[in-house]
């Protein structure tokens, strides 16, 4: 389903059924100069990562309150914390969706959901390491090769992260031993960002 569309919240929910825990997992980048984005760009990042997951909040985390407990769990990314030039749009976007991940934590935590954030850098997937993909689109004339390694020098961690990484750190999130945890915006990142936020 494409969650950018309006009316695509409700029919998600139909499908769902009755939903304790909700990750918001949608997104997409490419490299692109800030003098090279168009407005259609920005707006297509804005409603990706801000307009989707705030329709998507709005429709599950009422009746997870209802019941008394649930967990909603944003992916967000480095970038929403450092931004980037190679796509202002994508950490304009990704900055504004961890402030909307706060929003919802501030409004939910006393009925019992809880709403946080998890900003990953670079993850071990197609996004990034296909041919022509994030790493080679910010290593032109690059090989593959030598792109995947350039920027994976760039991480404190020296590699890119595994997915299976990035979703541990959201299992946690979800468990109750994380029942204090909320309105957080927890990177796992590789130390890429080198902030106490």
């Amino acid at each position: 389903m494409d969650v950018t569309s309006p009316g695509v919240c409700e029919e998600i929910r139909r499908a769902a059924g009755h939903v304790d825990i909700f990750v918001n997992n949608a997104g997409t980048s490419y490299a692109r100069g800030l003098e090279e984005l168009t407005d259609d760009e920005w707006l297509r990042q804005y409603e990706i990562h801000v307009l989707a997951p705030l329709r998507l909040m709005r429709a599950f985390a009422p009746p997870m309150a209802e019941q008394g407990w649930g967990r909603i769990v944003n992916v967000v990314s480095s970038a929403g914390k450092a931004p980037t030039l190679t796509n202002a749009a994508y950490s304009v976007s990704k900055a504004a969706q961890l402030s909307l991940s706060r929003v919802f934590a501030n409004a939910y935590f006393r009925t019992g959901v809880l709403v946080n954030a998890v900003a990953p850098g670079p993850v071990n997937t197609g996004l990034w390491t296909e041919p022509g993909g994030l790493a080679e689109q910010k290593h032109p004339g690059q090989s593959r090769d030598v792109a995947m390694h350039l920027r994976a020098a760039q991480i404190p961690d020296g590699r890119f992260a595994a997915p299976s990484e990035i979703a541990s750190v959201i299992a946690f999130l979800c468990s109750d031993v994380a029942r204090a945890v909320a309105g957080a915006a927890w990177s796992a990142d590789g130390g890429t960002v080198p902030v106490i936020i």
